[in-house]
């Protein structure tokens, strides 16, 4: 393809595929909000491509700011709004498709088998924090720890479960708070193994309820990164730049580590064949 087109057509397309969702959602919800927000999103998104294409060196912090801070800032701390997996429960439990479980569909259910784990490389309010850490890759050897996850998953659901059962009053006002309380507990988290591990992605690795979702949608992505066989020198740089320990050059779906891939192109940037894509 002519990089002058490749240039454009590429962040034309993330952006349009946002514009579908938006316009879906604005018409079927007959609310003005899910035009703006998946609109805002998805040009940010279109942008980093963008960025990324014409080989500016921030394109992917640009994003996970522009991103990360609006669902934070915005929507969890002026909208009140829990974004957390705790808040996908809840309005789940509710049987109300708003909020978080719209977002939960879009960005970590359904989505990733798009994108795979975008999200982690690029709108994560968490990990856009983590990333300014200095352990950029991994300094050790990945633990196999991940099972904590699953635990964490499994105490967010009885969390929620359990303020139905009880009939907690004031559920909004609990939900804000755990969203509040909850951030803190993972910003926490995620400095201490950081530092511990020598990792900046290590809550990632280990903590992050929401993989529980993203890593099974993501093994069938259609948007991942290949490698040129033939033009790949074996040099093993992008294994070691990789901050999820990706083995991309293996092409088979069940490569190592394949799930845990954030699309985060370090790998692309560094090849000094020109091998990934």
């Amino acid at each position: 393809m002519n990089l002058k087109i490749k240039k454009y057509i590429y962040p034309l397309i993330i952006w349009l595929i946002f514009e579908i969702v938006a316009v879906s959602l604005w018409l079927k919800k007959d609310n003005l909000f899910y035009l703006l927000n998946f609109s805002y999103i998805g040009t940010a998104i279109a942008l980093g491509v963008y960025l990324f294409i014409n080989n500016y060196r921030y394109a992917r912090p640009v994003v996970q700011l522009l991103v990360g801070t609006y669902m934070l800032v915005y929507l969890g701390l002026i909208c009140r709004e829990n974004m957390q997996i705790e808040g996908f429960w809840y309005y789940l439990f509710l049987g109300v498709f708003e909020a978080a479980v719209i977002h939960y569909a879009v960005a970590k259910i359904f989505g990733p088998l798009l994108f795979g784990r975008g999200w982690c490389g690029y709108a994560c309010w968490t990990a856009m924090i983590l990333d300014l850490l200095p352990f950029k890759t991994p300094e050790l050897p990945g633990k196999k720890i991940g099972w904590i996850r699953y635990i964490m998953f499994a105490l967010s659901f009885v969390f929620v479960l359990a303020l139905f059962l009880f009939q907690a009053g004031d559920f909004e006002i609990i939900m804000f708070r755990a969203f509040i309380i909850g951030n803190i507990l993972y910003y926490t988290a995620g400095f201490i193994l950081a530092f511990v591990f020598k990792d900046n992605r290590a809550f990632c690795k280990y903590i992050c309820p929401v993989t529980v979702f993203l890593k099974p949608m993501s093994y069938y992505a259609v948007i991942r990164i290949r490698c040129d066989e033939d033009r790949c020198i074996s040099c093993g740089k992008c294994k070691r730049v990789c901050p999820m320990e990706v083995d991309v050059t293996d092409n088979s779906r069940k490569r190592k580590n394949g799930t845990e891939c954030i699309l985060c192109m370090e790998c692309v940037k560094n090849c000094p064949a020109g091998a990934l894509y």
